[in-house]
């Protein structure tokens, strides 16, 4: 898209999860955090989303410290709060609830020069799905690959 800058993406996630549904959310970040993500310093593949207290928060995302920050920087591993109306949050915490369902980060952006996360409502695959998936790509690549001859 124009104007989103892409800084990480969890390409783990469509392997391990059926992605249901995505939603966009500003991140609420230091000033030492902003300068790690324009240098691309994250790693989001362990991460999810948590509801708690009405808000919602990013977990186990890490983002390194910048090296040239005043007095250490920040801690990478702390819980960041993620910007989103109350509207989407409770329809997103009825979800959770009701189906046992999960949120993950599966990108990490710069839009318009603000920091944004891209969220999707995951459901876990079982190792079966995820060798159907499997085949399924196969398949099609095969399928593609005979077209292409023709």
């Amino acid at each position: 898209m124009a104007g989103r800058k892409i800084v990480a993406t969890n390409r783990r996630a469509r392997h391990d999860y059926e992605i249901l549904d995505r939603f966009e959310a500003g991140i609420q970040l230091t000033g030492s955090e902003v300068k790690s993500l324009r240098a691309g310093q994250v790693q989001i593949k362990d991460g999810y989303a948590a509801i708690r207290g009405g808000e919602v928060w990013l977990e186990n995302v890490h983002i390194a410290p910048y090296g040239f920050a005043r007095d250490g920087g920040h801690d990478p591993e702390r819980p960041r709060k993620l910007l989103m109306r109350r509207r989407e949050i409770d329809r997103l915490f009825g979800k959770m609830k009701e189906q046992g369902l999960t949120l993950i980060p599966l990108s990490i952006y710069f839009t318009h020069g603000l920091a944004k996360v891209e969220l999707g409502l995951a459901k876990g695959k079982r190792t079966r799905d995820k060798r159907r998936s499997i085949v399924e790509r196969q398949q099609r690549r095969e399928m593609d690959r005979a077209r292409r001859r023709r």
